[in-house]
């Protein structure tokens, strides 16, 4: 049974949704929210994912070497903490266990459909409801819609003439394909960034020949990846406040370097200097050769891409059988890549650990999204800049609300983005509630207000300030902008979720005032 929102007598009501909340996406940004949804009393919800299970990024990327690179301390839901990660940063088939274990308490399960791709969404500014259509043709309404595509779920091609030409096996590191043997075989890995960083020295003992292809060099800093042992996991289980005690550890100094040396680079640059002081001594360590050294040693400053940890990565390359390559590929050929110095490398396997579309127009929205007097999320922010107010809203497009959105990231942990992202949304529902209104939109000074805010902050940071031109990093739009970070303390976004102003928001009801009726429509397993 669900309670709907229509008209007084006076005005025709308005259409009934088929749920009051929409939720895109079964990754932890979906699961968090499908959880918070169903402890603020709410159940009339769905959660749709194109995929054949839950699990987002920890489902789709299975490459040899997957892990986390936050402590998993910190990178795991504050109210669910795990007692039983078996590392200080955990392979990537646990992070899937865990997604799977907060479904299954949490009784997500039902409210999951799963195989269901949303290809647009259109909001009826009549019937104060969103439509979206699905690549089945089936079209679901919702009152509102939360957004939690992830950020890293479209891998990303390389501008390469001839990749499709390749011959044998081609694998993308996130779309790996466990069927394929790298024993013995001559191997090319293109791209050397995070997952790079965590594949090479995995498949490295496997293959008869390693070519691993660097456009860019990146900063690499030691990795404190210690096993758990079985009597501290129990201390975690049996000892109230031992486990939250060491997340609060571990997110502070993830905290203190985010925010001193990210944010605030321009005012406290020796942090970063010394991380990268740190660095290039551990490469030091690693490499005698003065050459190969050289060409591993970035030329722009840490933070400009994604904080990187191993403590084999370096080393690897020192292997007889591994190879640094840092002249231009020309093109791939059916049996091999040709570099722009001539050169034929014949291989087995392709490998393309070239990351994945972020903030750009195709990606970000996921598919066409319009709002009021038909305007496309998509190309205006492609048009206008990616922006959106404390990373969650954009006016012109109500009851739409983002877990991932532009400038709402802290940098320590996405899953304090999660909790604030829907903590944000649940305020303004409940508000809505309240109020009897069906329709909330951001107001434009508000949303414009944020903008700015976030543009003041940018200079600060180690985008602006560290010749991150030379980087490379998916960080950055196609209008110069860093749209992945907000500029803040993550403690600074946590309480804004809690204290913005709800004021910032209208709030509309129908026009011709409201009462309560019930509807009796009934779907299997969801809103009851």
């Amino acid at each position: 049974m669900t309670t709907a929102t229509t008209r007084r007598p006076a005005g025709p009501p308005l259409a009934v949704p088929d749920y009051e909340v929409v939720v895109i996406g079964a990754g932890f940004g979906g699961i968090g929210t499908g959880i918070k949804l169903k402890e603020a009393g709410i159940h009339d919800f769905v959660i749709l994912e194109q995929a054949d299970d839950i699990g987002g990024t920890w489902r789709d990327n299975t490459y040899p070497g997957v892990a986390v690179d936050v402590s998993s301390f910190t990178y795991s839901f504050s109210f669910e903490m795990n007692p039983d990660w078996s590392r200080a940063y955990a392979p990537g088939i646990e992070l899937k266990a865990y997604a799977d274990h907060c479904v299954d308490k949490y009784g997500l399960r039902p409210h999951i459909r799963l195989n269901t791709k949303m290809v647009s969404g259109e909001f009826d500014a009549v019937n104060h409801l969103w439509r979206g259509t699905t690549a089945d043709g089936e079209v679901i309404t919702s009152r509102y819609v939360v957004g939690a595509p992830g950020v890293l779920t479209q891998p990303k091609l390389p501008d390469i003439p001839g990749v499709a030409d390749f011959a044998g096996d081609t694998l993308h590191t996130a779309r790996w394909d466990h069927s394929v043997d790298l024993d013995g075989k001559r191997v090319a890995v293109i791209g050397t960034g995070a997952t790079s960083v965590q594949l090479v020295p995995s498949i490295a003992d496997r293959v008869k020949s390693l070519a691993v292809y660097q456009r860019t060099p990146i900063w690499v800093a030691p990795k404190p990846d210690l096993g758990i042992p079985a009597p501290m996991r129990r201390l975690f289980r049996d000892v109230p406040g031992a486990q939250k005690s060491m997340r609060a550890a571990t997110s502070t100094l993830t905290e203190a370097f985010m925010t001193l040396g990210i944010v605030h680079n321009r005012q406290l640059p020796l942090l970063v200097k010394g991380i990268e002081a740190l660095c290039t001594a551990h490469l030091r360590r690693q490499v005698r050769d003065p050459e190969l050294r050289a060409k591993l040693t970035p030329h722009y400053g840490f933070g400009c891409k994604r904080p990187t940890f191993s403590n084999e990565y370096f080393r690897t390359f020192t292997r007889p059988h591994v190879e640094l390559v840092t002249d231009g590929i020309e093109r791939i050929t059916e049996t091999g890549i040709v570099t722009r110095d001539g050169r034929h490398r014949e291989i087995d396997v392709l490998v393309l650990a070239t990351g994945f579309k972020v903030f750009e127009k195709g990606n970000t929205p996921a598919h066409p999204i319009h709002g009021l007097d038909g305007r496309e999320l998509g190309d205006w922010w492609d048009e206008n800049r990616y922006q959106a107010y404390q990373g969650t809203t954009v006016p012109g497009f109500p009851n739409l609300f983002f877990i991932s959105g532009p400038y709402g990231f802290t940098g320590g942990s996405y899953f304090q983005l999660i909790e604030n992202q829907a903590r944000h949304f649940l305020r303004c529902l409940k508000e809505a509630r309240r109020t009897g209104a069906t329709w909330v939109e951001v107001k434009p000074e508000a949303h414009q207000r944020y903008f700015d805010y976030v543009q003041r902050r940018q200079p600060s940071t180690v985008f602006y300030s560290n010749n991150c031109a030379a980087s490379n990093s998916y960080y950055f739009d196609r209008h110069g902008d860093s749209p992945i970070l907000r500029p803040s303390s993550a403690v600074e976004a946590w309480w804004d979720s809690r204290t913005f102003a709800l004021s910032d928001y209208e709030f509309k009801r129908p026009d011709a005032g409201v009462r309560r009726v019930r509807s009796v429509r009934s779907v299997e397993g969801v809103g009851a």
